[in-house]
């Protein structure tokens, strides 16, 4: 006789924990396009200080305006780049990044009370509730990695470490990522209670993996301001790569904080990730999920087509954020063919 999954019963509301999935998942993609915003607006250090409970109120007169002000005045974004700006510029950077912060904690509750409001009524399916639990915590540490990034650029530096802006972007992405394939399960559980959670299979991870490196080189490139170096397309200047471009020491270091090169690899690897993910997509049409084949190969070229529009715009920001925005959608296409992939057959 056949039983049921481990992870069924009939208290268990699969189908409701998807749909709730699904709209943290919503909730991360406006974060992403946020911070593209805050980061592009060059907003992100307005905020000297990390107050997870307080800062939820923003300044309310002027004198607790005149007292932000007076904290950003002290680190050398203001007094190397910004020195001169009124308290109306200072508003209107603080605005993105408190947004940035707030919709922050608004995904933490939406994340925690709900999670706590399933658990307490025993409607999570055996085997999801540490699954949950795990991307709770990563949350939390995602609040933890922000602050870790702002504060590299409140003194010495006039801007956030770049490498710890790729954190913070690869963080939120990895999130993002296991909120999808978590909802594609349990909507999985809801339909058939005897199935069983999709397996990440090899081919598909390298494909994931090849997306996520250049990812990583995009928020390089982001926070390097890489993309200003060069506007045009598809040579770099007068050259596939330019001649004379002054070299870091040692050699390894140029992918990495050279901007000009930071720049070239962000532009050529984004056709090997394309490559991987046309395959994936052809692998997901095989596992019956051709919808999702054909919204991941549509993404693709978007994305494409995005990057070298912000190239040949000069980083307008519009542009800008819309590459960053279908990143998030590229991503959430992607695991969803990965997982396609990997659910088990009836």
């Amino acid at each position: 006789m056949l039983q049921a999954s481990p992870g069924f019963s009939v208290s268990t509301r699969p189908a409701a924990i998807a749909r709730w999935l699904h709209l943290v998942a919503a909730l991360i993609v406006a974060m992403v396009v946020v911070g593209g915003i805050t980061r592009l607006t060059e907003s992100g250090l307005s905020i000297t200080q990390w107050k997870p409970i307080s800062g939820i109120v923003p300044p309310l007169n002027e004198a607790q305006w005149q007292a932000e002000f007076a904290n950003y005045q002290r680190i050398p974004e203001y007094q190397e780049l910004n020195r001169g700006m009124t308290l109306a510029g200072f508003k209107a950077i603080f605005f993105w990044e408190y947004v940035h912060r707030l919709l922050g904690r608004v995904i933490g509750l939406a994340f925690a009370i709900p999670l706590i409001g399933f658990a307490v009524t025993r409607r999570i399916p055996r085997g999801y509730g540490w699954r949950l639990s795990a991307l709770l915590a990563l949350g939390g540490l995602q609040g933890a990695i922000g602050w870790w990034m702002v504060a590299s650029g409140l003194s010495v530096r006039t801007d956030v470490s770049h490498i710890r802006l790729a954190v913070h972007l690869s963080t939120a992405l990895f999130i993002l990522g296991g909120i999808v394939w978590t909802a594609r399960d349990l909507r999985l559980l809801a339909v058939n209670p005897l199935a069983r959670p999709a397996a990440l299979r090899g081919g598909p991870a390298l494909a994931l993996a090849a997306l996520a490196v250049q990812i990583v080189f995009g928020a390089f490139t982001a926070g390097l301001d890489a993309g200003y170096a060069f506007s045009s397309w598809p040579l770099m200047g007068d050259a596939l790569f330019p001649a004379g471009v002054p070299m870091l020491s040692p050699a390894w270091s140029n992918a990495v904080d050279n901007p000009i090169v930071v720049q070239f690899i962000h532009r050529w690897l984004a056709f090997v990730a394309a490559g991987a993910l046309v395959w994936l997509a052809l692998r997901a049409r095989a596992a019956r999920a051709g919808g999702v084949a054909g919204v991941l190969v549509a993404l693709v070229g978007v994305q494409i087509l995005l990057g070298i529009a912000t190239l040949l715009s000069g980083v307008q920001i519009v542009i800008a954020v819309a590459h960053q925005a279908n990143a998030a959608l590229l991503l959430i296409a992607a695991v969803t063919a990965a997982h396609a992939v990997g659910a088990p057959r009836r």
